[in-house]
């Protein structure tokens, strides 16, 4: 039986201020992106997220990303190495006390976006990333696109690398995101998000923005919990996936 993973991104919110649907999408998905405090996230709404994963049995994972509240993560920006490394530990470290006050702990870790993009190029900053988690003291499982510098760094330095794809997202023809400033990057229609899901979790393929198949074969598969509907897409997905026989299950 074909297995594949479920994730969101989730306790995007600060202080009164909530984004996503943490509760409803964490009944959905078998692994939760936790934002760590630099794009979205504090510590209130970090320990809640933990503590209902937990419940429900739902791996923890640390989103980091740049600090960058008023952007959401999502402005480019050149940090130093060092600085970059220490500050993704910082993330990791912050989430992991909450994971064990709830009685798990972070299973992996995911860049969230300007960083998850920059890093599937820049050799540099796919290092101070993976620097960040080896300082952070576990050898945790690097969630990141197929055939990203992340990837090819985390697995020369010996930790574990899962593939990821996205359900809600357009793709160019070379396996990448389109940009979301650019028409059609994200895909809100029920129907194109499912068939993808399925195209993905069965074919390990994807119609790219241009028309073109493409190959992308990934391990767990993403959507995001600030799409338009996303709790109900979410539990579209996941019903479609089971009924087609495919199996649901986390990584880590």
């Amino acid at each position: 039986m074909t297995s594949i993973d479920l994730n969101a991104d989730l306790g995007e919110g600060f202080g009164h201020w909530r984004l996503t649907d943490d509760e409803e999408l964490l009944a959905v998905v078998t692994s939760a992106n936790v934002a760590c405090g630099f794009h979205a996230g504090d510590a209130v709404t970090m320990r809640r997220v933990c503590e209902l994963a937990a419940g429900r049995g739902v791996t923890i994972g640390a989103q980091v990303s740049y600090r960058d509240l008023a952007g959401f993560g999502r402005r480019a920006m050149d940090v130093p190495p060092a600085e970059l490394a220490a500050e993704v530990a910082y993330q990791i470290g912050a989430l992991e006390v909450f994971a064990r006050a709830a009685g798990a702990r972070v299973g992996y870790v995911k860049p969230h976006g300007a960083l998850y993009h920059r890093v599937v190029r820049d050799e540099e900053q796919a290092a101070a990333v993976v620097d960040g988690v080896l300082l952070a003291g576990a050898a945790l499982p690097v969630l990141g696109l197929p055939g990203s510098r992340l990837l090819e760094r985390a697995d020369a330095c010996g930790l574990p690398t899962v593939t990821e794809a996205f359900a809600d997202r357009a793709y160019t023809d070379e396996g990448t995101l389109v940009p979301r400033g650019q028409d059609g990057a994200v895909l809100t229609d029920p129907a194109a998000v499912v068939a993808r899901s399925l195209d993905l979790a069965r074919d390990g393929a994807v119609r790219a923005h241009s028309g073109a198949r493409i190959a992308v074969r990934a391990r767990s598969l993403c959507l995001h919990g600030d799409t338009p509907g996303a709790v109900q897409l979410a539990r579209r997905v996941r019903e479609h996936l089971t009924a087609s026989g495919v199996r649901l299950a986390a990584f880590a």
